[in-house]
């Protein structure tokens, strides 16, 4: 549903615009919010709503008497915060969040099938420039067809 990067800047009040294909594949599939929270590799995840509930609810389901568990319960959900966009699209991303991505004011917005990335500009260029010359491999161990 989400697919593409897209370079953009958060503005002076700290909102960020997204791009017009991940709008209008939010209208298409009645999507009114999104849930934010910390990601992996140093970047956000924003999920619809709907793929939210989804992921909440295989991470309940893992036993809470699991300390690692926890660990990562706690800060996946604390950091979660529920955005609608704005008519122009702007949705308004929290100090914590920003600080979590090292976001200070060129993202890249990356499109990933059921979710959107947010990145600080100079962490995706890095993530993206050590796992290029890889992906040939990596396809090659995930990928069996």
């Amino acid at each position: 549903m989400f697919y593409g990067e897209y370079l953009h800047s958060i503005d002076r009040k700290g909102r960020l615009i997204l791009p017009a294909k991940f709008r209008e594949a939010a209208k298409t599939n009645f999507i009114e919010k999104f849930f934010v929270t910390r990601g992996l590799d140093n970047c956000l995840f924003m999920f619809s709503e709907e793929e939210w509930r989804s992921q909440e609810g295989k991470f309940r389901a893992i036993s809470f008497t699991k300390q690692q568990a926890r660990v990562f319960n706690r800060l996946y959900f604390s950091g979660a915060v529920e955005v609608t966009a704005d008519k122009q699209g702007r949705i308004l991303i929290p100090q914590y969040l920003k600080d979590f991505a090292e976001i200070k004011r060129d993202v890249v917005i990356v499109g990933v099938s059921n979710r959107i990335e947010i990145w600080a500009k100079d962490k995706w260029q890095k993530f993206y420039g050590s796992s290029r010359p890889s992906f040939e491999e990596i396809a090659e161990k995930l990928i069996d067809i």
